[in-house]
This record gives C-alpha cells, structure tokens and sequence, in this order.
C-alpha cells in the first residue's frame, strides 16, 4: 500500500537540533493500537487516554508496548549518543502522532531515530503474535517458492533468517517480500512517516496540543458525521472541490459573496475602514441574522478575512474556500473544525486551481491569480443551485 504521507522535507537539517510532529500510518489503516469503548467506571479508570461522555480511547496490548517505547525514546537514544526528548504521543486506532524535540546535533539523522521506533514497534506487534524476532526467525521458503521470483531465492539462501535478508534488500525488493508473506511478517508502520517542522515556541505548543486533543477530534467526528463529512470530489457546476464540513450549506437557496478591495478604490483608503465597507457589512450582517443567507468567501483582503472572522465566532453560516487542497486525511485547525463540528462551516479547496489561468499577466501558479481566482470561484458558487454531485466521500 502506498505511504498516506508526503516524503521528508528536502533541504531540511535532520541532523540538527529541532521538534518534529511524527505521524506513523498502520499499513492498511488496520485498527490496532487502540478502540473506542462506551465505559462507565472500570475499563476507563485503567486507561483514560481520553473520555467525551462516557466513551474512551482504550489502548490495545500493542498501543500500550508502542506508547511506552515512545517514552523510553530518549533513554535509548542517550545510548547512541542523541541527546532528544519527548513531549506528547497519541495512539490512535490506525495511526501515530507523537512530538520530539532534538537537543544537541546528532550522530544519526531523525530517519534513523524513527525507523528504529518503527522496527522495534514491528517486533513487539510480531512477538505479541507469537512470532519469534525476526533476528532468529528461519524463513520458510516452502511458503513462498512456488510464487518466489529468483532473485529472492538466491537471496534467502544467502541470508536464512529474515532479520539478515531484510536488512539486504532494496526498498522495491521489500515490497516485493513482504507481497509473498503472511500480513503478520510485515512491518507494522507503512514505509513512509509525516515530520512537520517546528517554527518556533508557539507552533511547538500547538503541537503539543493538537496530540492531546486527537482522542476528542476523532470522537466528535464520529458523533457528528453530517457536519464532519471529507469529501474529496465535490462537482459543483463544472467544477470539482475537496470538501470539509457540512455540505448541506451549498443547498441553501440563497448565497452572498464576502468581496473587498484591499483599498478603495476611489479614497485609496484600506477598504475594511471606509464607509463603504461599513455599508456592506451591514447588509451581510442583516441578511444572517435573518436566517436568509450563508456568506461565501476566501477571506482573503482584510475586509474579507474579518467577515471570516466574525462567522467563525458567532456562529454564522459560512463556505470557506481556500486553496490549500483537501487530501484522505487533511484536518482544519481548531477554530474551523470546532465551527464545523457546530455545523455553520464548510470548507472547499478547488482542485487545479491553476487551470483557471493567470490574473493580470500575473502567473497562474501565483498567489495574485490563485486569489482573484478563488474569488471568481466564490461568485460561481453564489450562482449555483443545482445539487452538487459527491463522486467520493471518506469517513473522517
């Protein structure tokens, strides 16, 4: 199965002090390291990762062993001569998230750290199994000869446990392997990890926070699955749309677009602060509270991003377009997922924005034209009252 996650950041120094976000995916997206229970006292008090009524995040055998290797990281790595730490982690039912901080440069690079998390969580899921470690474990190749390409049999006979033959094989001859041979001889991560770089003391907090606040996101788009709905193909009118939120938004009879120039364009004043702006907002500000209308923009200009702002706190109802794409496991932040757990947001990403071309002999790949665009799409969506074809929706 393909990596869910982008490759490493290139030109990054993995080497170098540092905090990481690390995303592990369980291939196949197996629930393995954890369930949701409904609990009222003894099953939770053991093991309260998270609780939201009287349901909980329980940990399995196996998320318990990966949550305390997690912790542990630090002692091992001393070891080695990387000096790290540890803030957070999180097991969820099919994947990982925990943070790291590099203290000192390293001998190793944070690839090697995380493939050594990784190949010690794949030996304790095999041993929980029964399966002896993969250092002492013969291959059998009864089991795999009569599908077996060549290559492979001539390299089982030079290296007879699995643990040496791994370790020779290319990343395509892995694959190929780990094809012929039981799902419990396979890694239990997928190949590829997600590492967002820390920017700075506040993102790392948000880091932090975001980990600890996984078990309740994942609980409350389970309880709400109409307001919490991932699509990735959205057609409206001609166009198509990843979509977060509730897409009941795009049926209401009546849409308004939220547009400004970033300044007047007779005063030459910034737009949100002219009379004008107040006049408009007015207008928008009348047509919500009378429950006839849901505002539609990119909240983009300053006078558009307040109007944006002010629908997120009040609880307006509100289509978001933005041109970040919407991918299987994209999540909003905070603020427009908890406005989307209210059900007043949606949020649409267009896909190949580009193709709608350059703005002003400005680049089509520009955030000048990306912007005007976005807005021209704003004003389609206003204008459309068709039904809006789902092609594909994924569960959150």
């Amino acid at each position: 199965m393909p990596s869910a996650y982008r490759p490493l950041n290139p030109g990054h120094d993995y080497y170098g002090r540092g905090t990481y976000l690390i995303t592990l995916v369980v291939s196949g997206r197996a629930h393995l390291l954890s369930h949701f229970v409904t609990d009222f006292g003894h099953e939770a008090s053991h093991n309260p990762v998270a609780v939201l009524g009287h349901e909980t995040l329980s940990l399995t055998p196996l998320g318990k062993e990966i949550q305390q290797a997690w912790q542990h990281t630090p002692v091992i790595q001393a070891t080695h001569g990387n000096q790290v730490a540890v803030h957070a982690c999180v097991c969820m039912p099919d994947h990982f998230h925990g943070v790291i901080e590099v203290l000192e440069p390293m001998t190793w690079n944070l690839g090697d750290i995380i493939q050594a998390f990784k190949s010690f969580c794949t030996s304790r899921w095999q041993q929980l199994q029964g399966l002896h470690p993969s250092t002492s474990r013969p291959i059998s190749v009864a089991t795999i000869s009569n599908n077996a390409p060549a290559w492979l049999l001539q390299k089982i006979r030079d290296h007879p446990d699995e643990g040496s033959l791994i370790r020779n094989l290319s990343k395509k001859q892995r694959q190929e392997y780990y094809a012929l041979v039981s799902r419990q001889q396979q890694p239990l991560f997928d190949d590829n990890y997600d590492d967002t770089v820390c920017l700075d003391n506040r993102h790392r907090e948000a880091m932090i926070a975001y980990v600890n606040d996984n078990p309740r996101r994942a609980l409350l788009r389970h309880r709400f699955p109409d307001f919490m709905q991932r699509c990735l193909h959205v057609t409206i009118g001609q166009r198509d749309y990843g979509a977060f939120g509730n897409l009941f938004l795009l049926r209401w009879a009546r849409k308004l677009q939220v547009q400004c120039h970033r300044r007047h364009p007779v005063s030459r004043l910034p737009y949100e602060t002219t009379d004008d702006y107040a006049r408009q907002h007015a207008e928008w500000e009348s047509a919500l509270l009378n429950g006839q209308t849901v505002l539609v923009t990119p909240g983009i200009s300053r006078g558009e991003l307040m109007m944006k702002n002010e629908c997120l706190e009040k609880g307006y109802p509100l289509i978001h377009l933005q041109k970040e794409p919407i991918g299987p496991y994209w999540k909003p932040e905070r603020r427009r997922f908890e406005a989307c757990l209210q059900g007043h947001l949606l949020i649409l990403a267009p896909w190949n924005i580009d193709t709608l071309g350059g703005v002003s002999g400005a680049p089509a790949d520009s955030d000048y034209s990306r912007f005007h665009n976005l807005n021209t799409l704003a004003a389609e969506i206003c204008a459309f009252y068709g039904e809006a074809r789902i092609q594909k929706t994924l569960n959150p």
